[in-house]
């Protein structure tokens, strides 16, 4: 007999991060179309994107690339705010895009789609939390493992 394990339904949350806006992709269970949002990096639009993720009342798991520092003020936000954080490794994530696509061409819509697709089966590193440094540290030399830096 096979043995079945029921995981709790849960939102999975890609995130494509830049300097001025940000591509949010919202894979909801048991629904087939996929929300979107564009978020701006201002506190008033973290707030909502954080109130919209708490309305689903589900676990949440966010999935981001870390842009330079660009990442740090949303990371910091949604973390206090309890929801789960994972790290996508810049170049796994290119290495994935071109092979979903068949193509090297990128915008932040594809990204925020492939790395929602590396949430789904789990190519990613973390959790990510903003607030201790030295676990973040060993959350970086672990990317830097993967990436074969």
């Amino acid at each position: 007999m096979t043995a079945t394990h029921s995981l709790a339904p849960t939102l999975l949350v890609a995130i494509d991060i830049s300097k001025h806006r940000h591509e949010v992709l919202i894979c909801i269970p048991g629904k087939t179309r996929r929300r979107r949002l564009t978020i701006l990096n201002t506190l008033e639009d973290f707030r909502r994107l954080s109130a919209t993720l708490g309305s689903y009342g589900l676990p949440v798991r966010i999935g981001f690339e870390a842009t330079g520092n660009y990442h740090r003020p949303l990371a910091h936000h949604l973390g206090r705010a309890g929801f789960e954080l994972k790290l996508v490794s810049s170049v796994g994530l290119a290495r994935t895009r071109e092979a979903l696509h068949n193509s090297w061409d990128k915008n932040d819509p594809k990204d925020a789609q492939v790395i929602l697709h590396m949430l789904e089966i789990g190519a990613v590193v973390g959790p990510y939390e903003p607030g201790r440094p030295a676990q973040n540290e060993q959350v970086s030399q672990s990317i830097d493992d993967i990436d074969g830096i």
